[in-house]
């Protein structure tokens, strides 16, 4: 190696930021601070941090090396946010996969996605082995036990006995960090490549828009395969230093015993979910009152639904998120100021986001029409996996085209 080759290499590591670079350096700053609680553990981000190089390592002696795709069907756990900090820490490709898929999908994402690893929960094996049985695996692992199960290494037991020291592993930002399927209106799921900028750059978005602080204790409540609950709320926390309650479930009494016993300040729930826990028996018997700051997305929140939770929840604001999975998704935000003054609006363009209605022909139309929602953004896809037609579709004009529609309408003011 030359001298110029290896001080490029020193001032790309100096310079780099990725999804492992954040809890590093969370972890330097707030070594003591309460990272997680996941059922009876309750981990500082220090002790976070070791866990991740342990995973790290275990994979990494097993011959997992960067660029390796590696697939991951569990639900929310302490493993999950392991595993997924643990992959980006060696440059490896997470894959999360969505439980409530048939075998015969998982087979076509295994199979498209050329996975290398499966990782999944004792729940999931039985399925994991399904849909690989006609593909070479160099490793399979089970989280969140300490059982045994024939052909798979236990994670829990392997990463005990590796050091807990940082992985040196070179990288680069706009590597690619995870592939996340969504099928939109396709018969087949497309694989949609998000680097460690695009992430990155969403949770800058995120933060400031959605007002996030370090003192914010967040749950995660909804399934951590989906790009919403994963990257608009569990990196961003993560990335601030913010406490984070892992669930299994959107369950009405597990999401009020985390506001009432462990002092939440923060949830994200779709509207179903929100109205879900407005007719809970026990929603006017508990204490609620930490609860400050409130997300919803993937549907238009009903008026009365948001009057009532404002009435119930006299401490709490509330945010509209929109976006897609291309875009790691957040596009767009509505402030709390503006939920019923513009209500059934996205609200405007989020920090790092340039956002148009435009027609047919590209072209931005005038304020009051419906036309397709395009965006410019950090935040957006490398490409669709293996797919450059689909790609090439979707860039074009120099714009990200979503496919949705929109009215134009004047700026929130």
């Amino acid at each position: 190696m030359n001298t110029t080759t290896s001080m490029d290499q020193m001032i790309k590591r100096v310079r780099r930021q990725t999804l492992g670079d954040l809890l590093k350096r969370t972890s330097a700053r707030m070594p003591n601070k309460l990272a997680i609680v996941y059922e009876n553990e309750r981990l500082t981000y220090e002790q976070l941090a070791k866990l991740v190089n342990q995973t790290a390592h275990t994979f990494t002696s097993r011959g997992m090396k960067k660029g390796d795709r590696v697939a991951l069907l569990s639900k929310n756990s302490l493993d999950f946010v392991v595993v997924q900090f643990a992959l980006a820490n060696i440059g490896a490709v997470m894959v999360p996969i969505n439980y409530m898929l048939t075998a015969s999908d998982i087979r076509y994402i295994l199979n498209h996605a050329k996975i290398e690893t499966l990782v999944g929960s004792m729940e999931y094996a039985p399925i994991l082995e399904e849909s690989s049985s006609e593909m070479p695996m160099a490793n399979r692992y089970l989280i969140d036990t300490d059982s045994k199960r024939e052909g798979w290494g236990t994670l829990r037991d392997q990463r005990n006995r590796q050091p807990e020291t940082d992985s040196e592993v070179e990288l680069d930002d706009d590597d690619l960090a995870q592939v996340l399927y969504t099928s939109g209106t396709e018969s087949r799921p497309k694989g949609v490549m998000l680097t460690h900028k695009s992430l990155i750059s969403e949770y800058v978005s995120v933060i400031i828009d959605g007002k996030m602080e370090e003192r914010d204790v967040m749950i995660h409540a909804l399934p951590l395969y989906h790009c919403a609950q994963l990257h608009v709320f569990l990196g961003p926390g993560v990335y601030l230093g913010c406490t984070n309650i892992i669930l299994s479930a959107p369950k009405p009494e597990a999401i009020f015993d985390a506001v009432e016993k462990d002092g939440a300040t923060q949830l994200f729930c779709p509207p179903t979910v929100w109205i879900a826990l407005l007719r809970h028996p026990s929603f006017d018997e508990r204490d609620l009152s930490n609860l400050e700051k409130c997300y919803y997305g993937a549907a238009i929140m009903p008026r009365e639904v948001l009057k009532e939770l404002s009435t119930r929840l006299p401490n709490a604001r509330f945010w509209n998120f929109y976006g897609q999975t291309e875009i790691a998704p957040l596009a767009t935000a509505l402030q709390p100021e503006d939920q019923l003054r513009k209500l059934g609006s996205a609200g405007v363009a989020s920090l790092n986001v340039e956002t148009r209605i435009v027609d047919d022909q590209d072209q931005e139309v005038p304020r009051g029409q419906m036309g397709e929602i395009v965006h410019r953004t950090p935040h957006a896809m490398k490409g669709y996996l293996d797919d450059p037609e689909k790609t090439a579709e979707t860039f074009r004009g120099g714009w990200f085209h979503s496919g949705d529609l929109g009215v134009m309408m004047k700026k929130v003011m």
